[in-house]
């Protein structure tokens, strides 16, 4: 995977700014410390590599420390100038792609890696078992650490084969452990403000902030005389994993409760421990042939998903941010979000969408409902609205966030 001469450059200075607004840093030495990295899918994944680069881009040398996405011994490679320094893993039984590394069998190699590349600043993404190795490592050697949780412990309780007591005593244990690594941090950030609050309220230091993790809305929007292949029925889409906490039953139970006559179909993104299942429900509700699963997509697959649809749903339950719901928003679509976490903060009711009641199939028909019967012009205003709220979430602006709290800032 060697980078292209264009793509590689040495420290020094970051780029010069693009306007007035943008403060010039000096380059810095970057290690970014992910639990779950590409090529698993997930938001989390996601942004970790888009941070990277987008760093890397900006004139920093970036450095990855992530688990070996298979089994094996710990190897060093380069992502298009991004240096990845991926950790022996081994697979956890009960998820379908997490790995864990084993501290008796990574700690020396941590310690040996921060002897060698002697970063400037270390920034973690999670409190699992690299990110607290790494943080005990930066804090004791003075090295100036931020870090970011995407974490909640309902993104793993589907995954653990234990009763409700002992799932009720893994949540407390979790919060305090992570209060615990995360104390070590002189930034803590979150993706949203209530993403924030939750860490906070679970004993998280009352100095977080929020740094949204950022699109680039621009990638999603219709190119100009662009034909993207409108089908001749109304769409539903979803996009994102194919888990227990995304509610995708919710989804396909709702377009069973919709009349057949107005022919509403759902395209679902993704993939997942529960597609078999979700298959089988389809085929139950008698709408198989109207219920689509796309698996993976291409990025650009994934933009003409986006725009082809009338109406993108998200039903999770355990959204801190949820890109994939930026990602439609930043493509004009309406939208219909579970009333839960981070989603109500992008629902402007009745005016880019609206907010259904989790659980509740009838209710999230019903909102869809509102939605496919507007008026093709009421449903463009709708989108229009949804592509105003996601500006803020300009992926510039959250590495401007970044790039500052690097350099020293504390908020």
């Amino acid at each position: 995977m060697a980078a292209p001469a264009s793509r590689r450059r040495r420290p020094g200075r970051s780029r010069a700014p693009t306007d007035d607004s943008r403060t010039e840093h000096k380059a810095l030495k970057i290690l970014i410390t992910a639990e779950t990295y590409p090529p698993d899918v997930n938001g989390s994944a996601q942004f970790a590599r888009r941070l990277a680069h987008g760093m890397l881009d900006r004139g920093h040398e970036v450095h990855v420390m992530a688990p070996m996405p298979t089994s094996g011994a710990s190897r060093t490679m380069d992502d298009s100038g991004v240096t990845e320094h991926r950790i022996r893993s081994h697979h956890a039984f009960t998820h379908p792609y997490f790995r864990l590394c084993f501290p008796w069998e990574v700690a020396r190699e941590i310690t040996r890696l921060f002897d060698e590349l002697q970063p400037d600043v270390v920034h973690i993404q999670c409190h699992y078992i690299l990110g607290r190795l790494v943080a005990r490592e930066a804090s004791r050697r003075g090295i100036r650490l931020i870090g970011t949780n995407h974490f909640i412990p309902e993104n793993i309780e589907p995954f653990l084969p234990f009763p409700e007591w002992f799932i009720k005593g893994y949540r407390k244990v979790s919060w305090w452990d992570l209060a615990k690594i995360y104390d070590r941090c002189d930034v803590i950030t979150a993706p949203t403000p209530l993403a924030v609050r939750t860490m906070v309220d679970n004993g998280v230091a009352d100095r977080a902030v929020a740094v949204s993790n950022g699109i680039e809305a621009g990638h999603y929007e219709a190119r100009e005389g662009e034909d993207v292949g409108h089908q001749d029925h109304p769409v539903v889409l979803f996009c994102g994993r194919l888990a227990v906490e995304k509610n995708v039953n919710e989804l396909i139970e709702a377009i069973a409760l919709i009349p057949r006559e107005k022919n509403v179909h759902a395209e679902i993104v993704g993939e997942g421990e529960q597609r078999d299942g979700l298959i089988a429900l389809a085929h139950e509700k008698g709408i198989a042939d109207r219920v689509h699963f796309l698996g993976f997509l291409t990025d650009e697959e994934l933009r003409r998903a986006y725009l082809r649809a009338d109406v993108f749903c998200q039903p999770g339950t355990a959204e801190l941010q949820s890109l994939v719901t930026l990602e439609a928003m930043s493509a004009s679509k309406p939208v219909v979000l579970a009333n839960a976490r981070a989603l109500p903060h992008l629902a402007d009711e009745g005016r880019n969408g609206y907010l259904f009641s989790p659980g509740d199939s009838g209710d999230l028909a019903r909102k869809l409902q509102l939605v496919l019967d507007a008026t093709q012009e009421q449903r463009r205003a709708m989108g229009e609205h949804s592509h105003h709220m996601v500006s803020q979430h300009s992926f510039t602006r959250t590495l401007d966030r970044f790039e500052s709290l690097y350099s020293g800032a504390s908020r």
